[in-house]
Parts: structure tokens; C-alpha cells; sequence
């Protein structure tokens, strides 16, 4: 047992774990420490490409309490997503204990170790690998100090759910709680202990109930507006009628005599507080405030020439062969331009913040998918040094990536320091759809041809403003480019708001054109469409994946338009490979479309819950109808005219098809993402199944019911 030093390297680098070792032994209480360094990983698959080393002094931490509980402590925040369960599950698995004796604390920036943020489908991915390595540690830690205990030989033991066995006498025998108790020790191995085998999992692999699911259905689960502190006061801020407007003047002076109120000004913010969030909203009202509005120079109808107009020149995704060597063999060409328009995340929760500044100390307890990053923006803002700010993230209702930005966090804290009381702010509806980072209206053009054998020979894809994400090819394309112009958060000028990641962010808009393309290609040639993908694949996984979706779907070989109504679309995203189909019915006299029937077969490699993973390719078909079929940011400039959701129309319940969902065992490959794959298909397979119903191809996305109408009419007057 060693005596409480601080850590060697403790403040140097304030992205690092911010406690010294007495402090997190305080705040954590009794029990095993395991200090798990993972600053030496270089394993590719462990670590998105383009992004940042794992600092070296990155820690993961595990706790073996006096109780025989296990406590992960991750910076990865539970949004909806399942990964308090499945993180929990890896752990388990690997340590030996129950699943049911995992507690899980996540996003609290003092007690976990630094994440960069949760989001692109890479906790499971990325986080995963060195929190087994932990806890396979962890467990050989606690087998030298059972042998120790025993006075047994290591070889001589195994361990069960946390207790740890002499092979030869059951009844000889010490439990990690038995170990743990009264004891704080770090320690670490000079050689990293192998981790277990696919066939040696008894809880990864398993359905699990998810383990936030009883605090969530009973009403116990706190998200941040839940948080109530002593001194609280809930703010409500003055906001641009437009984006780019500059305040002018205001006037407060109507609630110079209310005692109640507090007004509050800073430069940029001007906020009303007080004890209920209805009382300041209605003094809100009473300040009068005037803006320099800036001319609106884009709309609907002008945003897409706009975009062109400012691209920047093409980063190449990737490339093979050459293009004009393709077009030498192809007998037939096809160009097409597919376009998207700008889509809110329209969480249900939507961004809150409580901050509380002290002297020396800043807590903030918020919505975000960026605590790391919140601790950091807090800390410039009120320019202090970060190891002064916690950021503690409850439960968060909804991200999608749009809470990957934290001005609600900022102006918390900001309005705190000010009024010198606890202040929380919750924004409104309006507020949500003002300030979101919208999926960015883009555009995508594909020039192709296939060969006298139906082969694909040139593929030349261009993709503006959404970004490189599922632009790459799968297909058998001997002659290819792909190229991306401009990242979805756009560059200055683009957009005339903010915009940013969302669910799969490009891959949405890529895949819309790419399987809408390749369907397109197939009905000229008056093949099937599910042929014609299988004739141009030589990737296995993919074929399989599409096999399978046609087998349960029971798709039949008919070239589109069939009038059946049936739509086919593949996809690779977050290492996991997708196949979806879907039955359509239109109503061509009124545009409207009803989805009866989606299939989604998914290999996402080893599934830690598939339970968990079902309900995520679920949820995320079922979203994916928004996007596809009315979700739609209107404007007009800066002027944002879907405030609510009595104009922006997301899914409802009505529209629910019937949902079957595969999951394609393949537990050697490392786990791939789960929580957005699914959701990247649904454009292009509802497009294919339009057509196939009515022979009207759609390039814009969301396909309204009138957007349908004029592409019935357009066919119509082609025939005629």
C-alpha cells in the first residue's frame, strides 16, 4: 500500500485528469484504484484518422469499491444512445463481475479522464479498446493480490462474477470486495495482460437491459434542466431577430423598479433573472431593444447557385484509375445533380446549462456531447485557468451532434460570474431552433458509365458542403474520383447560419446520391436494381449484408419502375456495412408518401448488445424519415422562419411502418458503429422506392408532397 503522493504529472496539461491523487481518493472514497496509462496506444483501428494523439498522460480509471462494486469512470456522455450498457458490458466482461455490479460515471470532467467528445459513432470503437485493456488489468491486479491473500500461486486461481478461486477447493476463496476493503492502491503492470477471445465472452455479445432504463421510465433520471441548487436563478437572454444583426439600443428602464427582477449586461449579453423562468420570460418582454438588420442575400431558391458560387476547390476522398480512360469504354453516360436543404436536430431536450461561480471554483451541470470542451470554453471565457471549472453532464436528451456546440454553457457561466448567485439557463423552443448548427444545405454531382457488359466504368463525384463522409466508393469502379468542397461546418460566408454535424454527418446527402445514382443507372439499363449493385460489388461483406436485407424482405428480381413500390439502397459508415430496403405507397394526386415496410440488415462486426443495437438501427430508420421526407429549415437570410414544431414536421407515430431489423453475426471483426450507420440510407431508398411506385425520380431532399407532385407532372409531360 502506497502512501498519498500527488500524481507526477499533475497540472501540466490541463486537458489531463485535474485531481491530485488525495483529492480523487476524497472524492471517490475507498477501494482499488486502478490507474490505467493508454498514452502509448498506436493501434489505427484505436483512433479516428486525422485526429490527435491520446495525450500521454491520459488516464483511464476504474474503481473496485469496498463493496465489490465496480465504478467506470469515462468522459463519454449517455444521450440516448446505449452506451452506458455497453461500455459497462465490456468492462464487466473483461474484469469478471456481474453486470449489475458496474456503476457507470460518465462526463464529469473531474472524475473522468479527458474525451475529446461523443459523437461519429466511436465510443464503442475508439473508447472501447483501452477500457478492456483496463480492466483486463485490473483483474490481474486483483488475481496478485488474491495470491497474495490465498498464499496461492497465481496459475492456481480463476475467477467468477468477482470472486477469485482456488481451482482446487471452491471453498478457498477471496472476493474483490475483500480485497478492496479499507484499501487505496495504484498500482501497474510491467507486462499488459492478453485480453479474452471472442469465445470466452459470457456478457459482450448478450441483450442486455439497458441500464439507465428503470431511472428513465420512473422519472428519476435527471437531465440538466432537472438540476435545482440552492440561489438558483433561471435567466432569459435578449436575442437578434435575425442572424447578423447588430444591436443598436436597448431600454431596460421598464423594470427599473421591479425589485424582483435582475437585470444583467455584459457587452453582447443581456439577460433577465429570476427564482421562475415564466416571470423573467415576461420581463423579457418589456425591454426594448433595436437592431441593425443585415440584408437577407439568399434564400430556398437562390442557396444553392450561392454555395457554388463560393466552394472552394475539390480535397480528393479518393481515387483509382483515370476518368478518361473510363469514358473511352462506356457505351452509355448518365450526369445527375442531387441536392439537400438545411435540417434541424430538433432534439427533445433542448440546450440547458446551470453554472455556479465561487471564488476559486466554477461547477457547471449542462447538456453537451462536449464536456471536455465546455471546461475549456468556461475557462476562456471568464479567462481563468480550466483546472477551475467542472463540468458534470447528466443524462442528455438528444445531441445528434447539435450539442456538440455550448454557447448555453458559456452564457451560464458568464451570467453567474455577473449576477454572483447559481444561474440556469434553458432555452426555448425558438431559442433551439435559432441557434442550432443545421445540417448544411448541400449539393452533389456524379457523372458515370457503364461498359457494353453493364459494368460501371468511370464514377466522378463531386460533393459540396457536406463534407467527405460517405463519398468513398465500395463499389467495383476500376475508374474513380471523389472529391469533397467544403466541410459541413462551411466556411465563412457560406451559410448565412450556423451549421455543423449531424446524425452521420455527410453521409446523409452522400448516400442519398450515390444509391439514388446507381438506381438511376440500373433503371436505364432495364436491370434490377439489387442485380445491378451485385453485378458491380466485389466486396464480400456488402454482398452478404444485401443478400441477407433481399432474403428477409423477399425481394423478387423486376426492373423499376415495377409499381410495386420497392426500394433498395446500400451503405458503409462508421466501419459498419448497411442494406436497406423498403415498400412505399404514394397517393399521386396528393404527393403524400407512406413508408409500409423497411428491412435493415446490418454488419456492424462484434455487437457488445444487440438488443442495444437493434433499438439504435430502429430509432435511427425511423429518423431518417424526417430528413427524408419533410424536415426542412425555411428562411429567409438570417431569419430562421420554423421556430417550432407546428411548421418544422419531424416523425410522428402515425407515420411508423413496420420495422425489421437484422443484425449480421460477424463477432471477429473489432465492433464498428452502431448509433448512426442505419440512418444514412433511408434518402436514397425511399427515392428508389418512389420511383419504383410511380417512375418519378427525386434529386431533392426532403421529398415533399409537392416536390412528388412536380415530379409526377415532369414525368407525365416526358410520356405525353
Amino acid at each position: 500500500m502506497k502512501e498519498e503522493q500527488p500524481l507526477e504529472l499533475e497540472r501540466k496539461d490541463e486537458n489531463r485528469f485535474s485531481l491530485s491523487r488525495r483529492e480523487f481518493l476524497k472524492a471517490v472514497g475507498g477501494g482499488i484504484i486502478v490507474f490505467f496509462s493508454v498514452g502509448d496506444l498506436t493501434a489505427q483501428e484505436r483512433r479516428p484518422p486525422g485526429f490527435q494523439e491520446l495525450p500521454a498522460d491520459f488516464n483511464a480509471f476504474l474503481r473496485i469499491g469496498a463493496d465489490g462494486r465496480v465504478t467506470c469512470f469515462t468522459g463519454k456522455i449517455e444521450m440516448g444512445q446505449g452506451i452506458i450498457t455497453s461500455l459497462a458490458q465490456m468492462l464487466a466482461d473483461e474484469l469478471d463481475v456481474s453486470l449489475d455490479a458496474v456503476n457507470m460515471t460518465m462526463g464529469n470532467t473531474d472524475l473522468c479522464p479527458w474525451d475529446m467528445g461523443t459523437f461519429g459513432s466511436r465510443t464503442t470503437r475508439f473508447f472501447g479498446p483501452p477500457l478492456r485493456e483496463a480492466a483486463a488489468e485490473a483483474r490481474a491486479i486483483l488475481i496478485q493480490l488474491a495470491a497474495e491473500h490465498l498464499h496461492l500461486s497465481e496459475s492456481q486461481l480463476t475467477v467468477k462474477e468477482g470472486v477469485v478461486v482456488d481451482k482446487n477447493d471452491s471453498g478457498n476463496r477471496v472476493t474483490y470486495a475483500e480485497l478492496a476493503k479499507g484499501k487505496s492502491i495504484e498500482k501497474h503492470l510491467s507486462k499488459k495482460p492478453t485480453l479474452k477471445n471472442v469465445s470466452e465472452f459470457s456478457i459482450v455479445g448478450k441483450p442486455a437491459l439497458r441500464k439507465d432504463a428503470w431511472a428513465k421510465v420512473t422519472g428519476k433520471g435527471q437531465y440538466a434542466g432537472d438540476v435545482r441548487i440552492p440561489g438558483m436563478l433561471c435567466a432569459k437572454i435578449l436575442r437578434p431577430p435575425v442572424h447578423g444583426a447588430k444591436l443598436k439600443s436597448v431600454d431596460t428602464s421598464a423594470l427599473a423598479e421591479d425589485k424582483e427582477i435582475k437585470v444583467v449586461q455584459e457587452q453582447d449579453l443581456i439577460a433577465v433573472l429570476h427564482l421562475y423562468p415564466d416571470v423573467a420570460e415576461l420581463a423579457l418582454s418589456k425591454i426594448k431593444a433595436n437592431f441593425d438588420l443585415p440584408e437577407a442575400k439568399v434564400n430556398p431558391k437562390t442557396i444553392f447557385q450561392h454555395l457554388l458560387s463560393v466552394a472552394p476547390e475539390g480535397e480528393v476522398v479518393a481515387q483509382g484509375g483515370d476518368i478518361r480512360e473510363g469514358e473511352k469504354v462506356t457505351r452509355e453516360a448518365f450526369e445527375s445533380t442531387y441536392l439537400n436543404y438545411y435540417v434541424a436536430h430538433a432534439t427533445i431536450e433542448t440546450h440547458t446549462a446551470l453554472a455556479r461561480v465561487e471564488k476559486d471554483r466554477v461547477t457547471v451541470w449542462a447538456s453537451t456531447q462536449r464536456p471536455f470542451g465546455a471546461k475549456e470554453e468556461v475557462a476562456q471565457a471568464l479567462k481563468i485557468p480550466p483546472g477551475s471549472v467542472q463540468v458534470i453532464t447528466p443524462f442528455v436528451g438528444g445531441g445528434f451532434g447539435g450539442k456538440s456546440q455550448n454557447r448555453q454553457i458559456v452564457e451560464a457561466a458568464r451570467l453567474s460570474k455577473l449576477a454572483g448567485r447559481p444561474v440556469q439557463v434553458a432555452w426555448t423552443r425558438e431559442e433551439e431552433f435559432f441557434y442550432d448548427t443545421f445540417r448544411p444545405a448541400a449539393i452533389v454531382k456524379i457523372r458515370s458509365g457503364v461498359t457494353e457488359a453493364n459494368q460501371i466504368a468511370y464514377w466522378d463525384f463531386d460533393v459540396y458542403f457536406a463534407g467527405p463522409r460517405g463519398a468513398e466508393q465500395f463499389y467495383d469502379i476500376p475508374h474513380h474520383r471523389e472529391l469533397s468542397h467544403g466541410h459541413y461546418t462551411g466556411i465563412p460566408g457560406a451559410h448565412p447560419f450556423g451549421t455543423g454535424p449531424w446524425r452521420a454527418p455527410g453521409s446523409n446527402t452522400n448516400t442519398f446520391a450515390k444509391e439514388s445514382h446507381i438506381d438511376l443507372m440500373a433503371a436505364k439499363l432495364k436491370m434490377d436494381p439489387l442485380e445491378f449493385r451485385l453485378k458491380n460489388l466485389r466486396d464480400q461483406r456488402m454482398t452478404k449484408v444485401l443478400k441477407a436485407a433481399a432474403e428477409k424482405f423477399g425481394w423478387a428480381a423486376s426492373p423499376a419502375p415495377s409499381g410495386r413500390g420497392f426500394g433498395v439502397a446500400c451503405a458503409t459508415d462508421a466501419g459498419a456495412y448497411v442494406a436497406t430496403m423498403a415498400e412505399v405507397e404514394v397517393d399521386q394526386g396528393s404527393g403524400k408518401v407512406r413508408v409500409k415496410r423497411i428491412v435493415c440488415a446490418q454488419d456492424m462486426g462484434l455487437a457488445i448488445n444487440p438488443e442495444g443495437a437493434q433499438i439504435q438501427m430502429e430509432g435511427g430508420l425511423m429518423m431518417g424519415l424526417g430528413y427524408t421526407l419533410t424536415e426542412e429549415v425555411r428562411f429567409n437570410g438570417g431569419k430562421i422562419l420554423d421556430r417550432n414544431f407546428d411548421t418544422y414536421e419531424i416523425p410522428r407515430f402515425s407515420w411508423l411502418p413496420k420495422i425489421e431489423t437484422l443484425l449480421i453475426e460477424n463477432p471477429e471483426i473489432p465492433p464498428a458503429g452502431g448509433g448512426e450507420p442505419p440512418i444514412v440510407c433511408m434518402g436514397g431508398v425511399i427515392a428508389n422506392a418512389i420511383f419504383d411506385a410511380t417512375g418519378a425520380r427525386l434529386f431533392e431532399l426532403p421529398m415533399t408532397p409537392e416536390r412528388i407532385k412536380n415530379a409526377l407532372a415532369e414525368t407525365k409531360a416526358k410520356k405525353d
